[in-house]
């Protein structure tokens, strides 16, 4: 899986949504799903930081992509609902789906955790992705073969003192992937798996270890394999699946 070698037109004439895709693995991912052909919209809080991703991608010659900007913190129902008939407005249906965004939180004992912090965490790690997902899921539907990935980490398989509302909200994650997996399997071309990215050098990992050295860690671009082999067609019939990019 992690030599995985996909072809250069793996995602042609796929429309694709990255969340978190201003910076990071989504940045990175975006990048390389536009690079293997797909048309990819950018959602982000930080439109200048999404601009420049959409600039990046261009110059690669790549079909044109879209900029969607979207503060998931403070979105509602409402909000999903208006991207989804944007998208379907736009493109008529989408084929990829994924969650990247997410929010670190503090490490922070649960009994000693801030209350309004753990609300925002629970709304973009969980809710979001939730809410996201049920929103598009008819523009999945409308396709021969759709893929959502959802983003995971070792602490959400593992507890582990303080990581809190994070570590908790990427143990949701990936049993709602599986319930969703689950209940679309039989009748539907819709898979959902999830990816644990590991140890990463991004944002999130430096806030979380300040002491590491970043030099040690993969750069996003260097992990990406077993997200174009979920996100394209060859990984059609796997779905309900937890992976790791290392």
């Amino acid at each position: 899986m992690h030599n995985y070698k996909p072809a250069p037109d793996l995602l042609k004439d796929r429309v694709i949504l990255v969340t978190g895709a201003s910076d990071g693995i989504g940045a990175a991912a975006a990048k390389s799903f536009a690079a293997h052909g797909a048309t990819v919209v950018l959602l982000g809080r930080n439109i200048r930081k999404l601009e420049k991703v959409y600039d990046e991608i261009e110059a690669l010659g790549a079909p044109q992509p879209a900029i969607y900007p979207m503060n998931l913190d403070g979105a509602a129902t409402k909000d999903y609902t208006a991207l989804a008939e944007t998208l379907d407005k736009e493109f008529g249906r989408l084929d990829g789906l994924l969650h990247n965004a997410a929010l670190l939180g503090t490490l922070t004992p649960l009994d000693q955790y801030d209350l309004e912090q753990w609300a925002k965490v629970m709304q973009v790690n969980l809710h979001a992705p939730y809410l996201l997902t049920r929103a598009v899921l008819p523009l999945l539907r409308n396709t021969t073969d759709a893929s959502v990935i959802f983003t995971s980490s070792q602490v959400g398989r593992k507890g582990r003192a303080y990581w809190g509302a994070y570590g908790i909200t990427n143990a949701a994650v990936e049993n709602m992937m599986e319930i969703w997996a689950d209940e679309l399997e039989a009748n539907t071309p819709v898979r959902m798996n999830s990816i644990d990215p590991g140890a990463v050098r991004t944002t999130m990992r430096r806030l979380a270890y300040p002491g590491e050295d970043a030099n040690t860690l993969p750069r996003p671009e260097e992990i990406l394999a077993v997200y174009l082999y979920l996100i394209g067609p060859e990984s059609r019939g796997t779905t309900g699946q937890r992976f790791n990019a290392q």
